[in-house]
């Protein structure tokens, strides 16, 4: 049974999603410290060719508080209609709108306060409309010591699901070591993501936009068909 371990981020890149369809489980993270200019509450849409943040603004709080402890803004009713409008004005002619915006309206319009819970229900709607069958599970509902840090925390998240293959994102090569997971009878693979690339209007094209995004531009099969095959585990 394969797993793979990552924070919860807002309509994240198309790699986020793959990732997620490569396991059998997908442990996300609730109790681990927010941080700033990251993307769990931030993400990145195409508006006039180019890249553009959109993000839902947190209660003021410490900066010591874990996800799950963090809030969205009083203002966030107002910041939601915001997004919406601002999808509209530069996707309304996108092939996919009428598809994919009730989606994101339903998803972008639930009444969730707390930051987790919130950008949670988006994940599983995204992966719920790709048909992606994989199993989630919230990190702090686990029997772990929560205070390990790093590779020892993700070992022992895997442990305690009965994981015997734990998938990461490329960019985690540095960080874990193979011969420490097979100590724990545990193989460690890294996935890669192959650049999806597809039409935006007549702009020139920008990669590693939100999956938003990529359901504005792209038929659903063809969606499915890029979370599938367009990765390679090493």
């Amino acid at each position: 049974m394969t797993a793979a371990i990552m924070q919860p981020y807002l309509f994240p890149y198309i790699g986020y999603f793959q990732l997620i369809n490569a396991v059998n489980t997908f442990i996300v993270y609730d109790n681990i410290q927010y941080t700033k200019k990251g993307w769990i509450n931030r993400n990145r849409i195409l508006v006039n060719g180019k890249d553009e943040y959109i993000s839902f603004p947190l209660k003021k709080d410490s900066d010591f508080l874990s996800i799950n402890q963090r809030q969205l803004a009083a203002t966030t009713a107002e910041d939601k209609k915001k997004i919406l409008r601002k999808l509209t004005g530069v996707y309304s002619k996108a092939p996919q709108y009428d598809v994919i915006f009730p989606l994101l309206n339903e998803v972008i319009s639930c009444n969730e306060e707390n930051l987790f819970a919130y950008i949670y229900n988006s994940i599983r709607a995204i992966c719920n409309f790709l048909d992606i069958e994989t199993s989630f599970v919230v990190s702090s509902s686990l029997p772990i010591e929560h205070q390990l840090k790093a590779q020892d925390k993700v070992i022992a998240l895997c442990k305690s699901i009965g994981a015997t293959g734990y998938i990461n994102p490329i960019g985690g090569v540095g960080l874990y070591s193979k011969p420490a997971f097979e100590i724990e009878g545990i193989d460690l693979w890294f996935l890669k993501s192959s650049e999806v690339k597809y039409r935006q209007f007549d702009n020139e094209f920008v990669p590693w936009l939100s999956i938003i995004d990529v359901l504005m531009f792209s038929e659903k099969e063809k969606v499915k068909e890029y979370i599938n095959k367009n990765f390679t585990l090493v």
